[in-house]
């Protein structure tokens, strides 16, 4: 953890956003097959579901460091929030890492039921932080 805090803290502001940007386009491209399937929109496929939850327990650790306080006042979409709420954008990130290690042990289960339900508890995670901490996008 120690060379994450040192090198974010020599990185340059921009940069530390292309990378937090960069882990958060990778999560939603392995979330979104997973989330069609507990829509219904695509075939239940378990083997994507093990990969794809396993993909996001590496991802969901990945963009948080980029969130450093030298990016505060460079353009992006999180919102001042971010930084004057820290505990509370924290308990966000915690509360999602949480929801996939739970996507992580059920996906290896043969309930789809389940599955599915903890496929939305992740969507649900995503979109409470996405609500609270990120500028909406504009249509």
């Amino acid at each position: 953890m120690g060379h994450t805090i040192s090198a974010s803290a020599q990185a340059k502001p921009e940069i530390l956003i292309k990378q937090r940007q960069a882990a958060m386009i990778l999560q939603g491209k392995y979330f979104g097959p997973l989330a069609g399937m507990a829509r219904g929109k695509t075939p239940y496929n378990a083997d994507v579901v093990v990969r794809n939850a396993g993909y996001l327990s590496a991802l969901d650790k990945m963009p948080w460091d980029g969130f450093a306080s030298s990016t505060k006042d460079v353009k992006s979409r999180a919102l001042p929030a971010v930084f004057s709420e820290g505990d509370k954008f924290k308990k966000a990130q915690e509360h999602l890492q949480s929801e996939i290690s739970k996507l992580v042990t059920v996906s290896k289960s043969s309930d789809e039921t389940a599955i599915k339900a903890q496929i939305s508890a992740v969507g649900k995670a995503c979109s409470n932080c996405h609500d609270d901490f990120r500028e909406k996008q504009k249509r």
